[in-house]
């Protein structure tokens, strides 16, 4: 962790995440850095959905320490008594462990969405349990760039428009380490603008998941269906970008079921040459 992450995360002053972005503009109206979809949050679950994203965003590992409570309140702009709902929260997750006297950790993802959990009955070279993950992520996918679709802020559409940058920039120079980091980054940044954290660990769980079908092996390498992926992001970060929900979700819907079908054809392939 760089010194600037560490001073952010123990004891450095942060401004609170959901600082306001005055006159930026899109689609020719004033915008702020403020969810698109109005209504009443109670002020735990704001804490924990941020306390969440900061453990992604400086990419903490299972065992690292967090901030005391009072410093978390602090940095959250929220009191003691939210972060320590919060934190309930999360530890009800599997994301976060407690441990008296000692402090705040972040836990291994043995909780009700963790890993470990789904790998002990997901088989990454069971044919129907792949099929069985990509039906779940469609699912998954649709929901979150349909809630992103009408919560994204300036800052998160920015992510979002980035990571699809990045993913077509490694396609376009053959670099697959390039690609597929702005693959993850793309689907993690719409999770983020969904605004749900449970959708956002599922996402990240399952792509997780994705990953470990070795049977497969593809995981976004650069050819095949890559070519179409960057089309693909294009068109759910537009749809996204325009607020439109039902396009947005149609467009993750067309994207999961190219690269299955991709997948269904690796397959094919693999089993024709093994003959």
């Amino acid at each position: 962790m760089c010194a600037t992450d560490q001073a952010l995360l123990f004891g450095g002053r942060a401004t609170p995440i959901s600082h306001t972005l005055a006159g930026e503009r899109r689609g020719g109206s004033t915008v702020t850095d403020a969810p698109r979809e109005s209504g009443y949050r109670p002020g735990y679950e704001v804490a924990a959905e941020q306390l969440l994203e900061l453990i992604v965003r400086l990419r903490l590992r299972p065992g690292d320490r967090l901030p005391t409570e009072n410093e978390l309140a602090r940095q959250l702009g929220t009191s003691r008594t939210v972060v320590r709902e919060a934190v309930k929260i999360l530890s009800a997750l599997g994301r976060v462990r407690a441990q008296k006297g000692r402090g705040l950790y972040v836990a291994d993802d043995e909780g009700m969405l963790g890993t470990g959990r789904w790998a002990s009955f997901f088989l990454p070279t069971d044919l129907d349990h792949v099929y069985m993950l990509f039906e779940f992520r469609r699912a998954q996918e649709m929901e979150t760039s349909r809630l992103a679709a009408r919560r994204a802020t300036p800052a998160e559409l920015r992510a979002i428009e980035d990571a699809a940058a990045r993913c077509r920039h490694g396609f376009e120079t053959g670099r697959e380490d390039l690609f597929n980091e702005g693959d993850d980054t793309f689907h993690t940044a719409i999770a983020t603008a969904a605004h749900n954290m449970f959708l956002q660990i599922a996402v990240q769980e399952a792509r997780r998941l994705q990953a470990q079908s070795s049977l497969i092996g593809l995981r976004g390498s650069v050819g095949g269906h890559a070519a179409e992926a960057v089309e693909e992001h294009e068109a759910i970060y537009q749809a996204i970008r325009a607020g439109d929900p039902e396009a947005a979700a149609q467009a993750a819907a067309t994207h999961i079921d190219n690269t299955l079908d991709d997948y269904r054809r690796e397959i094919r392939q693999r089993l024709f040459s093994s003959h």
